[in-house]
């Protein structure tokens, strides 16, 4: 590591970090790439400032809260050729760090620093760092004018209010900005469509599986395709948070790369990606295996991957497509498939394809999670129960069982047009991680509403109003 502005990370940490910012295997290409990781914070870390505020995670989307105990990085990484070197290339990362997962803000930042950097070295990112260090915090709901080397980027911070599968708002405001600013439509929203082409007809399992908290490796060429294929993935549940660990790009030289090979126990409740050809082997005995080649985009609809059993996984020239014995719970959705087939044909915009792709998702996770929402508000006690003589009411239990009951005239049903074993897929979730986070999630919101209107009801009692005598004595001991 050459230089590293601010230094907060130890040796190990940025050992890791090193091997993160470099493809893991041979590649041939040259030029400029980005990608993404995710790296587990080391025990004793110092934190900063930023990072002790919990007002921004009590307003932002569950989705984009800021991480305690994980860093993102942002990699922008060049290739080309140079005799003066000692291996004939130059090879250069410039990384971002953050506890943020900002993916389109920072890897666009990327974009203007990078080239800069890799001409003038240390003195540009010196300059840089100090423009970065008068931004001002990401606080959701607000729209941000952040300036670095001549240009003023333009973001909506979103936030816990806005209408879910609503475009950002618009309310940017150039009066005053020359050159005009560089407007990013969202800081995080991947292409949806160009990550899933090669597996669109595949969605409804892809979105099971990441509902249920399975254990997914997804081997890729590169590290670009690695990190956006997972990050997509992890995406596709909006508006319900993905509480299971999950890696865009994984190394052999990683430190838990010995914890997701033993197979001396089951894999964990994760989703990584790799690159070098080694996983093949090593993994092999995961449930759930996504194998994608290069993401292209085309005027016809890309070869689309099978689902196969993993006994066809070879160690070697192993093909791509999906190596699962999984069935799913719910039909396939063909109206959809469909409708992006006749997209494809009429050459529609890929942010159209991606926006109707994200709708589908977004409808179809509404589905499944407002019978539980509407069943979870049942246990919270009737306000008449909330006494400011007595501790606040405890909130019901949730059984399972009085769940399904409801599920008859209150179910997914009632919003989705999807055929299915709806039961069976409720009683799967209710055994993952996912379902886990967001009982705990519901549960400690709910103890602060109580809480809260408990307090309220204290401080609205009606107290004893004082005698007439009582107020005399009073005024007495004051005057002379």
């Amino acid at each position: 590591m050459e230089l590293c502005s601010p230094c907060v990370f130890g040796s190990l940490q940025k050992t890791s970090i090193c091997y993160l910012s470099f493809p893991d295997s041979y590649s041939g290409g040259l030029g400029d790439t980005q990608f993404s990781f995710r790296l587990r914070q080391a025990g004793g870390q110092r934190t900063t400032h930023y990072e002790d505020d919990g007002e921004y995670n009590r307003e932002a989307p569950l989705t984009l809260q800021r991480e305690s105990a994980h860093y993102f990085g942002y990699v922008y990484f060049r290739q080309v050729k140079d005799s003066s070197m000692k291996r004939g290339y130059f090879q250069k990362s410039l990384v971002l760090v953050s506890r943020l997962p900002y993916v389109n803000l920072f890897q666009s930042l990327l974009q203007l620093i990078a080239p800069e950097y890799f001409d003038k070295l240390e003195p540009c990112l010196e300059a840089v760092c100090n423009e970065i260090d008068q931004w001002p915090p990401p606080v959701p709901g607000q729209t941000l004018n952040l300036p670095v080397m001549g240009v003023v980027i333009q973001v909506r911070i979103p936030s816990r209010v806005d209408k879910p599968g609503s475009s950002p708002v618009k309310q940017f405001n150039q009066e005053n900005l020359l050159p005009a600013p560089l407007v990013l439509p969202s800081i995080h929203e991947l292409d949806l469509f160009r990550c899933f082409q090669p597996v669109l007809i595949h969605v409804q399992m892809l979105w099971e599986l990441m509902l249920l908290g399975e254990p997914i490796v997804v081997m890729a060429p590169s590290p670009t395709v690695s990190s956006e294929m997972v990050l997509a993935l992890t995406s596709c549940l909006a508006p319900l948070r993905y509480c299971c660990d999950y890696r865009p790009y994984f190394t052999i030289h990683d430190s838990e790369f010995k914890e997701y090979t033993t197979r001396t126990q089951a894999p964990p409740n994760i989703v990584v990606g790799v690159t070098n050809p080694f996983f093949i082997k090593t993994l092999q005995h995961w449930p759930h295996i996504l194998r994608v080649g290069e993401l292209k985009m085309s005027g016809d609809l890309p070869k689309q991957v099978k689902v196969k059993k993993l006994t066809k996984l070879k160690t070697l020239d192993t093909k791509p497509g999906i190596y699962t014995s999984y069935k799913t719970f719910l039909h396939k959705d063909k109206a959809l498939i469909k409708r992006l087939l006749k997209g494809i044909q009429r050459k529609r915009p890929s942010e159209v394809q991606s926006a109707l792709l994200r709708r589908h998702l977004l409808e179809l996770t509404q589905s499944f999670i407002i019978p539980l929402e509407h069943y979870i508000a049942s246990l919270m006690p009737l306000q008449r129960a909330i006494t400011p003589w007595k501790n606040p009411p405890q909130i019901r239990p949730f059984r399972q069982d009085d769940f399904m009951k409801t599920l008859e005239h209150a179910g997914p049903q009632l919003t989705c047009v999807l055929k299915g074993d709806w039961l069976g897929l409720y009683r799967r979730f209710f055994r993952s991680p996912n379902f886990d986070g967001w009982y705990r999630q519901r549960h400690k919101e709910m103890t602060q509403k109580l809480e809260a209107l408990h307090l309220e009801a204290i401080c609205e009692a009606a107290l004893p109003k004082p005698t007439e005598s009582q107020t005399g004595n009073v005024i007495s001991r004051w005057l002379p």
